[in-house]
């Protein structure tokens, strides 16, 4: 297995995604537990790395004062790589995008930059993946892909984001994609 991937999160009840139509062949409809919003995103930086940017958002959030952000899902979108060959299906925000979009933007590169000295050049842009096209995907999979995802209402799905977690990838990875190392609360 590669190295895993280490990232910060708010994490999301996920359970809605158990409600979605049926997925088209060759994707991964996120588990439950998978669902998130994410802060920052470090990459296989090692444990201590990732451990060194958990020591330095705790500094952060004992200096500044970071409170929950309640926000609703709106359209779903294609991300990652380009339109052909998109790596995720993931929920845009309606309510609280400038708030979460702030939050990004204050955390993301302190996080980043202690973690592997690295800063995000593209500017924040809040989404919940909900799920992603399996390698095997075809053309014509990844089109159905879209279709399902233009078809998909999530306007009534609501979710507080009041915690941020340390993620890396999960051992076993046929349910689970993601496990938690840590979170901190948002007062």
């Amino acid at each position: 297995m590669p190295r895993p991937n280490w990232f910060f999160a708010f994490p999301i009840d996920g359970s809605f995604v158990l409600e979605l139509p049926a997925l088209p062949s060759n994707f991964r409809r996120f588990h439950p537990e998978d669902v998130h919003l994410t802060l920052a995103f470090l990459g296989g930086c090692g444990q201590m790395a990732a451990e060194r940017a958990l020591s330095a958002l705790d500094e952060r959030l004992n200096a500044e004062r970071f409170t929950p952000i309640s926000v609703s899902l709106a359209e779903v979108v294609p991300m990652g790589g380009t339109l052909r060959n998109y790596s995720a299906l993931s929920a845009l925000l309606d309510q609280g995008r400038a708030e979460a979009s702030a939050n990004i933007a204050t955390l993301r590169d302190t996080l980043t930059r202690t973690a592997s000295d690295r800063t995000e050049k593209r500017p924040p842009k809040p989404h919940v993946s909900i799920a992603r096209p399996r390698a095997r995907a075809s053309a014509a999979d990844r089109e159905a892909g879209l279709a399902w995802a233009a078809a998909l209402r999530l306007q009534s799905v609501h979710a507080r984001l009041d915690r941020i977690a340390l993620y890396t990838w999960n051992e076993e990875r046929r349910d689970r994609l993601f496990r938690i190392v840590a979170e901190r609360p948002l007062h």
